[in-house]
């Protein structure tokens, strides 16, 4: 199957921010709060949250397969050179926790782990507002490329993606 996935890539530098803040606008008029996990704290529960978020929201991915256990998640996510909670986006409805967009940093690109949204909230431009904030973290890190990969059939990833002005790329 990896040879298959569909991959893409974000030139920041032709990244419309004002065509995408609105869903970050919207989000705050509906009482959702978009902040990174180094703002919240990151905290073995901050971090336990986030695992059970990404399990989630990872259940809908074509062909996942059984999710990581809470250890392999944090030696996956957090235990590598390339993890930074500035890049660790988290929208909120109150207390709750209901959508992620994990972002690693790489020497000449930040990849985009995982972008997910409880199901009882999609369809509302949460994801894309997420990765809308999280292209501060970007600039942060002075990079200009954004690259993920998605399933193929995982069509509204995709499709918001390039959407969003991503890229197909080998």
């Amino acid at each position: 199957m990896a040879g298959q996935w569909v991959r893409l890539e974000l030139d920041l530098s032709a990244f419309d921010t004002d065509r995408f803040e609105r869903y970050v606008t919207t989000c705050r008029d509906e009482g959702i709060r978009l902040t990174t996990l180094a703002e919240l704290g990151d905290t073995p529960e901050h971090r336990r949250a986030l695992y059970e978020l990404n399990k989630e929201c990872s259940a809908d991915i074509p062909e996942r397969g059984e999710f990581f256990s809470y250890e392999e998640f944090c030696a996956r996510r957090f235990d590598v050179p390339s993890y930074d909670p500035r890049g660790v986006v988290i929208a909120r409805d109150g207390d709750d926790w209901i959508g992620m967009a994990a972002t690693s940093r790489h020497e000449h690109f930040l990849f985009n782990e995982m972008t997910g949204v409880r199901a009882s909230y999609r369809g509302r431009g949460i994801s894309i507002a997420m990765k809308t904030y999280g292209m501060g973290f970007a600039r942060l890190c002075g990079i200009r490329r954004v690259r993920t990969f998605h399933h193929p059939a995982n069509d509204s990833a995709i499709g918001m993606n390039r959407a969003m002005g991503y890229a197909d790329t080998e």
